[in-house]
């Protein structure tokens, strides 16, 4: 067993501050560089007149660079130390930064959200690794519990700020804002971090030859879980599931995966050590963070569609449903923290964060009707927090605490790694049964519901359905995605048109303009009900798409529930040294 001398000792209270806040402030960057970019992306888009299928890409490119560079930063980490990649890690992304905000053309601006998106697996990684450094197991949960906290938070600011940066300076200075925040953060590293390079790492060379083929693998799946779709639901720039593309993608990914392998099954220092997954508590760890992953995204990303389309909200306060959610995210986060530094023991909590996550999917998932309300849907994402928070902290400490300290920034960016991995995957799949429900029902209840209207009314609905819905009214051009119905509005255009219709029928003599007024006043009040009916058909197939989407992370739940069973209960030590692995 390998004894060092307790983080008490090793280091002052100032530098544990210093470095602490240094590596939250990095954090800080790209976490809300993930979710501030986005509310700009409408401005971007008018600004630079991006075209529709170039759009996504603006996303794509940030997450297919940072989840490549994961590993590759936590390798650089234990060989020469955090804070030598924390640094390169914030340079790196600043300057993607700068070069964004100075952009004037598609292409260069999403080469540079690459170039950020390189930089912020250095922080994602870097980071979470200090607190293995600093502080002995028993105490991680705490303080790892603020890193979470901090994922947490920035998916409330980050919109907010993003929309009034935009508003009020540009979007230029949605990247400009990142360099004094990540000034900042290097003045405090560079001020009083150590090294916190592992004792005891051999070697000082990279394995390229095994990034390169990470590469092969990483870089072709995730373009084909981002641009795939469901035949039914095809989008600007991407390709059906079982289209050429998407198949060379994936076959791709699987030969750089077997080469990837097969490489660190002879590296001297591999990337990602393979012996590492004879430990039970780094492979069961790692594969209940991937599953997790799936339904940590998704179960956000589609709410806001079911507060526009069937609470009835504006886009901005569909956004500002999640706070609640996003509060419990960071109460889960700091409580399983604390209770877990208190316990020595973090099994327990996972399993029981879970057994509450599975109910809070349960809920949604059964009890959300086209009538339910802003409050109601509120209360119920607060228990699907709750039951998020403890999966980002606590499986980071249980892989921490099963590796030796020469292993602990690989360890952390595994961890980071299948998390994101997991997320994109669980956005794809969640995506394509949102999609194929929502189709389905779609088509069947608006055909029910227009049965017998004449095709200029049937015309002015399917004008006025949200964006890609306009099939289920017989095709045609619809709303932009985003927008909700408007009823009202409907009406008032159709009983205008009908208005002009009574008004052409009054040139008519005698009995045929009476018949023809009242025809026009039948077709009016059978076009107003079926308006009525119509909206209740929207609501009714987003409802049943939403509750879809939560059934199937409710089964996800459970299998993360079923793998963390085999997580094996290792002791969290107050002091040094390394446990018995098994």
């Amino acid at each position: 067993m390998d004894v060092a001398a307790p983080a008490s000792e090793r280091f002052s209270r100032s530098q544990k501050a210093f470095t602490l806040s240094g590596a939250l402030l990095g954090l800080l960057l790209a976490a809300l560089d993930q979710t501030i970019v986005a509310t700009a992306g409408p401005a971007i888009q008018a600004d630079l007149h991006i075209a529709p299928e170039h759009y996504p890409w603006l996303t794509t490119s940030y997450l297919v660079a940072s989840t490549m560079m994961v590993p590759v930063w936590g390798k650089l980490s234990d060989l020469l130390g955090r804070r030598a990649v924390l640094v390169a890690g914030i340079l790196v992304f600043l300057t993607g930064s700068f070069l964004c905000g100075v952009c004037r053309s598609t292409l260069t601006l999403i080469l540079c959200r690459a170039v950020q998106g390189l930089g912020s697996a250095a922080l994602f990684t870097g980071s979470l690794a200090v607190v293995a450094d600093l502080f002995p197991p028993r105490d991680r949960g705490k303080y790892q519990g603020l890193f979470g906290a901090v994922f947490g938070l920035s998916s409330v600011i980050g919109p907010l700020a993003g929309g009034f940066i935009t508003d009020a300076l540009g979007w230029h200075w949605v990247f400009f804002i990142n360099l004094p925040v990540g000034a900042l953060a290097l003045a405090l590293i560079f001020l009083r971090m150590p090294p916190l390079k592992p004792e005891g790492v051999h070697g000082s060379r990279l394995d390229l030859s095994g990034a390169l083929w990470l590469a092969v693998a990483v870089v072709p799946l995730l373009l084909a879980l981002s641009l795939g779709h469901g035949a039914a639901t095809p989008r600007p720039g991407g390709f059906a599931w079982g289209s050429a593309p998407i198949l060379g993608l994936f076959t791709l990914s699987a030969v750089g995966l077997g080469l990837f392998v097969w490489r660190e099954r002879r590296a001297k220092e591999p990337l990602l050590d393979p012996s590492l997954f004879r430990l039970r508590a780094f492979t069961a760890g790692n594969a209940a963070v991937f599953i997790i992953g799936a339904v940590f995204l998704a179960s956000v990303t589609f709410l806001p569609l079911f507060m526009v389309n069937v609470v009835g909200l504006s886009a901005t306060h569909s956004g500002l449903t999640l706070t609640p959610l996003t509060l419990g995210v960071v109460a889960g986060n700091v409580l399983s923290g604390q209770l877990v530094s208190r316990l020595g023991r973090y099994k327990a909590v996972m399993l029981g964060s879970l057994l509450l996550l599975g109910v809070g999917f349960a809920v949604m998932a059964f009890t959300l009707t086209p009538d339910s309300s802003q409050a109601e849907v509120t209360v119920k994402m607060v228990l699907v927090g709750l039951g998020l928070g403890p999966s980002i902290p606590l499986y980071t400490v249980a892989v921490q605490n099963a590796v030796p300290p020469q292993r602990i920034g690989v360890a952390t960016s595994a961890t980071t790694f299948f998390r994101q991995l997991g997320m994109t995957v669980g956005v794809a799949l969640l995506g394509t049964v949102f999609a194929g429900t929502l189709g389905r029902e779609m088509t069947a209840r608006t055909a029910q519901a227009t049965q017998g209207l004449p095709q200029d009314v049937r015309q002015e609905l399917r004008a006025a359905a949200p964006g890609g819905l306009g099939g289920g009214l017989g095709g045609g051009e619809s709303a932009p995605a985003g927008e909700r119905f408007q009823p009202d509005a409907v009406k008032a255009r159709l009983r205008q048109g009908f208005a002009e219709e009574r008004q052409a029928s009054q040139s008519l003599p005698g009995p045929e303009g009476a018949q023809a007024r009242a025809r026009v006043d039948a077709d009016e009040a059978h076009a107003l009900s079926t308006v009525d009916r119509v909206e209740r058909a929207l609501k009714e197939s987003f409802t049943r798409a939403t509750t879809a989407v939560y059934r199937f992370a409710l089964f996800v739940a459970l299998a993360a529930l079923l793998v963390t069973l085999l997580l094996p209960e290792l002791p969290l030590r107050r002091g040094p040294g390394r446990p018995v692995t098994r």
